[in-house]
């Protein structure tokens, strides 16, 4: 693992998962996918999680950005969170890939107390293709994600999306 800091609050960090380019894919649709927690050991998690994505049947991993270590928002009295970029492929229309991530979270262990809380794993659809919605439950492209230093650096590194 290799650390690199950007300034006094943000702290790069490389690893063997992270960022990494894997197999193509002959799915459908791509989606830029932001990841992170900070609960636990979320490192390892995320490393789980690129386990976990190689071996869905609802999406193909492709590539992974270098994880961010960045200071909370919104409710600021919690940890320190570790934020990344994933590009995935997928078949699944916007809604049902949706309900798959919200799967994946459940699986590791998210729990949703009260918003911006802290949390063992958060998976946002920041961009699905290039679709434009805004539902009740989604909206694409994520609506903050310019405003985000752990979306945007991760992002750099991710070229495709």
């Amino acid at each position: 693992m290799v650390q690199k800091r950007l300034n006094e609050s943000l702290t790069l960090i490389r690893s063997e998962f992270f960022p990494a380019s894997y197999k193509g894919s002959s799915k459908r649709y791509s989606v830029t996918l932001g990841v992170g927690g900070n609960v636990g050991d979320v490192r390892r998690r995320l490393e789980k999680l690129s386990f976990y994505l190689r071996k869905s049947r609802q999406c193909d991993l492709v590539k992974t950005g270098p994880i961010l270590k960045n200071p909370p928002f919104g409710y600021l009295e919690q940890a320190d969170f570790y934020n990344s970029v994933i590009l995935v492929k997928t078949n699944l229309q916007p809604q049902a890939f949706l309900k798959y991530i919200l799967e994946v979270e459940r699986h590791f262990g998210r729990k949703r107390s009260f918003e911006n809380a802290p949390r063992t794993l958060d998976i946002d659809m920041i961009f699905y293709e290039n679709r434009k919605m805004n539902t009740q439950r989604l909206t694409l492209p994520h609506p903050f994600w310019q405003e985000r230093e752990s979306v945007i650096i991760p992002l750099g590194y991710v070229e495709n999306r």
